[in-house]
């Protein structure tokens, strides 16, 4: 799968995205075995708990020259990616724009505000190509500084 050259780290956090929870969303062994290939270390308690919010899982640091990223792999097959700083808007259009390189057919379904924290933005996709489809979630923080962004993907 063709991932576009890095430009930003919106972009970096989807060519991640496209690399890891595309094809192993629902397969957290396979996603496991991917991230040792890749030689990610993983990240030691306390702070993999603090990525999963307690839930079983695995966190690799996916940190390179462009910023700190994480793959989130939780033991019921949910796959995300975690990076401490992307813009809201960038975030949606570089997954958007690596998911259509890609030729993954997704749709935006629903676009909200969070309702406990108004600054987090939710942005939900249903997305296929072939045989497989997935669900979306792109989850940023909408401010004038870019902040987190995590992009999750569990199998439809």
């Amino acid at each position: 799968m063709p991932v576009a050259a890095y430009s930003g780290p919106a972009e970096e956090l989807s060519g991640l995205f496209l690399q890891s929870c595309i094809p192993y969303a629902g397969k957290s062994a396979a996603l496991r075995q991917w991230a040792a290939r890749a030689k990610l270390p993983e990240v030691p308690d306390p702070a993999r708990a603090r990525f999963l919010d307690g839930a079983p899982g695995k966190v690799f640091d996916a940190s390179n020259a462009a910023g700190k990223f994480a793959l989130l792999s939780s033991d019921d097959g949910i796959c995300a990616v975690v990076t401490d700083h992307a813009g809201d808007l960038e975030t949606a259009q570089a997954m958007e724009r690596a998911l259509g390189e890609a030729g993954i057919k997704f749709r935006l379904v629903i676009e909200r505000d969070d309702k406990l924290n108004p600054k987090l933005h939710h942005r939900e996709y249903l997305a296929a190509r072939s045989a497989r489809a997935w669900r979306i979630l792109a989850a940023t923080v909408r401010d004038s500084v870019p902040g987190q962004a995590m992009l999750t993907a569990a199998p439809e």
